[in-house]
């Protein structure tokens, strides 16, 4: 059984997404934020020791970071699903976006994030979050504008790990200027594996 340890309100909620995805068999142990800090509960680290979600047991082994438990996953469970072949012209788009939201997208939405509780907006940090939000952003919605999904009209994993960035986006504003990306939200959400997934808070 496929255990998926998950932190309410965080990235793991992509991999129940994936589960959902390819119908397989899988455990959710549930763990809920600290009230005040909002930060993982110190039993995680009991599991891997740095304690942050998602965490995967499998296989007799213990996997974190969502992009390597999702290959691996499909590899072992999916081989032919939910990705191109890797002799596909399209793999090679596949790779990027899913390597894109946490090595790329992810920057900017952190920074706004962290960024908007200090007051003093002057420093130069604030213009290099503006810069990068801009230029990720634009390219994304840019690459939505002429497919339905990431890797072109078929849904992949891709569409999980970036669904997943841009949904976390959508609240802070960042979006409200890319008419593609709010599309591709939209068409997203209404995915049933989506919404399951989302029921585990």
């Amino acid at each position: 059984m496929i255990k998926i340890h998950h932190l309410k309100q965080s990235r793991s909620t992509r991999i129940i997404w994936l589960m959902e995805e390819l119908g397989l068999d899988y455990e959710v142990i549930s763990y809920d934020r600290d009230s005040v800090t909002r930060l993982a509960p110190a039993t995680l680290r009991d599991i891997h020791p740095l304690g942050k979600s998602p965490i995967v047991e499998v296989n007799g082994s213990v996997l974190v970071e969502s992009a390597a438990i999702i290959e691996y996953l499909l590899d072992q469970y999916a081989p032919d699903k939910l990705r191109p072949a890797k002799n596909d012209h399209a793999y090679t788009r596949y790779l990027q976006w899913m390597h894109f939201a946490e090595g790329s997208a992810m920057l900017p939405v952190l920074l706004n994030m962290f960024l908007s509780a200090v007051e003093d907006k002057s420093a130069p940090v604030f213009g290099y979050a503006q810069k990068e939000a801009q230029l990720d952003f634009s390219y994304i919605n840019e690459t939505l504008s002429t497919s339905d999904y990431f890797c072109g009209q078929d849904f992949t994993a891709a569409d999980i790990m970036m669904g997943s960035v841009l949904n976390f986006s959508q609240p802070q504003g960042l979006l409200d200027d890319y008419p593609a990306i709010q599309a591709y939200l939209t068409r997203l959400n209404k995915r049933a594996a989506f919404i399951k997934a989302t029921t585990f808070g």
